[in-house]
């Protein structure tokens, strides 16, 4: 029989407003970056009663980026439709976020209380653990992102979040993952009786500030 590897736990960044905590946002990082990337946004968003959790993503080597070593969810071997997709390292940083999940729990934070966030890659990972988690969670936000695995979701979403709120944003201009790309996971996950809010900018592979503000306004539909 073969031992499985133990699944390694994720170095996080924590940034809370307040004494007060009743809700979590874990928030994943893009391919490359690392939890500070998206720390002076958990400052801006003002949520003053919610604890920010950044995780750092392990350094491995990227295919695609020839095998340079660097922080990633999981390995990526291309962008298109048709590309090879790194099954077991999803799989793992699933496990990854999931521990998140269960660390917050154990502080008390409700399930329902705690969004899944994330950026690109980082997104993709919140997206993929999100629809399949078994309890309730309070929501997920994939921004400039994509749906990994979507041809295994029927059979693998979890029935506790089928009515999850879902939030998707990207830029017309991306030259990273095409807007199309975003537009037909927002489709697919439509199809599927997700309630998903779509939001389309006119900016690049990045945030900008109107994004910001409906993210906010999208939290606090969540929280308040």
């Amino acid at each position: 029989m073969m031992m499985q590897t133990p699944i390694q736990p994720l170095e996080t960044l924590e940034i809370a407003l307040s004494a007060q905590i009743d809700s979590s946002i874990i928030w994943l990082h893009g391919l490359g970056a690392d939890g500070h990337d998206f720390a002076p946004l958990a400052h801006e968003l003002g949520l003053h009663n919610t604890r920010f959790i950044l995780p750092h993503a392990p350094h491995m080597p990227v295919t695609l980026n020839k095998g340079y070593v660097m922080r990633a969810w999981y390995d990526i071997f291309g962008l298109d439709n048709s590309s090879k997709q790194d099954i077991q390292g999803i799989g793992r940083a699933q496990l990854q976020i999931e521990a998140l999940i269960a660390q917050e729990q154990q502080r008390g934070i409700r399930a329902e209380r705690i969004v899944l966030a994330g950026f690109s890659q980082g997104g993709a990972i919140a997206l993929h653990t999100a629809l399949r988690y078994p309890q309730r969670l309070g929501g997920v936000m994939a921004l400039s992102s994509y749906l990994p695995l979507k041809a295994q979701l029927d059979k693998e979403a979890h029935v506790a979040n089928r009515h999850l709120p879902v939030f998707l944003a990207h830029g017309s201009f991306d030259q990273v993952i095409a807007v199309e790309t975003g537009r037909a996971v927002a489709g697919l996950l439509e199809e599927c009786g997700y309630k998903v809010t779509w939001r389309e900018y006119a900016m690049a592979h990045s945030v900008c500030a109107e994004e910001l503000a409906d993210i906010r306004d999208f939290l606090r539909g969540i929280f308040d």
